[in-house]
């Protein structure tokens, strides 16, 4: 494989923004937007544990970017651009770092996002990817997951599991659906969709009070907002949305819905909001195109406790909220 400067020119110089200075730099150099705050986010894929063993690069990175925007959709931000950082194993050739850079090439047009500059290095695990993701919002704005009351109703967008269940038909793990369903799944595991126009809609309509996107899981993401906030939460098991694959799902295998809950890799927005502002919510779900659904409320309690209630209002046993980064 070429040297580090060669593969920065060949392949990553041509994704850069103005900011990056022609990757030619140890550093990028930008001025945050006049009247607007920077939101920044970071996260980390390992391949094996984030993604599939023998994930397609290309793929690799556009579910790397699309989790970092999910970030910031939450947070009601316009994404700007990112720096990255490759630690690549030495089977990783020039072909696998041109197709992962076409990856990045492919959603940088989608989300009007650039490269702004990162690190190559090797090393002798397998391949890691980090994205450092800039956005903005306007000064004062941001939707935090500490801004939520006793009293606000819980709502989270478009479908909870296909994450989850996505994983099982990405990994052949999943039987006897149409295979129109296992293609649904096995992409919304691949290439999540970041519900950037949905945040920033919500966050222009003050209707909001909290919000958290769903990578670790419906349950336990809302219950990141529940401690932040100082309250608890409830879910109403029946309320909680769910795409005609995920219902399949259940539907063959009925145990299965506790994972839809705590699966995560949805990337959905789930929020906090007064319940005032329902009408509000539904109108920007309508203006976006995105279904949401109304689904608990924040209740007096422990900080982060939550409690899923059953059709008669009654708790469900929790064995597990989420995933748990260690």
């Amino acid at each position: 494989m070429s040297g580090e400067f060669d593969l920065i020119a060949r392949h990553f110089a041509p994704l850069a923004g103005p900011e990056g200075l022609g990757l030619l730099d140890d550093a990028a150099m930008m001025r945050p937007p006049p009247g607007c705050d920077l939101v920044l986010t970071t996260d980390a894929n390992v391949v094996g544990v984030h993604v599939l063993t023998d994930e397609a690069p290309n793929v690799f990175a556009r579910r790397l970017l699309r989790t970092n925007l999910s970030d910031l959709a939450a947070k009601g931000a316009r994404p700007l651009g990112y720096l990255l950082t490759l630690a690549l194993p030495s089977e990783a050739d020039e072909a696998w770092v041109g197709d992962f850079a076409s990856g990045l090439a492919i959603d940088q047009d989608i989300f009007d996002i650039r490269l702004f500059g990162g690190d190559t290095v090797s090393t002798s695990g397998p391949a890691i990817a980090n994205i450092a993701m800039l956005g903005q919002v306007p000064e004062g704005r941001m939707l935090t997951r500490a801004g939520g009351s006793v009293g606000d109703d819980l709502y989270v967008t478009g479908g909870i599991g296909d994450g989850a269940f996505g994983l099982d038909a990405a990994s052949g793990n999943l039987a006897g659906l149409s295979s129109a369903h296992l293609a649904y799944l096995d992409k919304r595991y691949r290439l999540p969709e970041p519900r950037l126009a949905f945040g920033q809609a919500l966050l222009a309509s003050h209707a909001a009070t909290a919000a958290a996107d769903v990578s670790d899981g419906l349950i336990a993401d809302a219950g990141h907002i529940a401690l932040a906030s100082g309250c608890a939460v409830e879910f109403e098991a029946a309320a909680v949305p769910m795409s005609a694959a995920g219902a399949a799902v259940i539907a063959a295998a009925p145990d299965r819905w506790i994972d839809g809950l705590t699966g995560g890799d949805d990337y959905e927005i789930v929020f906090a909001a007064p319940p005032g502002a329902q009408g509000a919510i539904e109108g920007v779900a309508a203006d976006v195109g995105l279904p949401v659904a109304r689904i608990g409320r924040f209740v007096a309690g422990p900080a982060g406790q939550a409690t899923l209630l059953d059709a008669g209002g009654r708790p469900m046993p929790l064995t597990r909220r989420g995933y748990e980064h260690r």
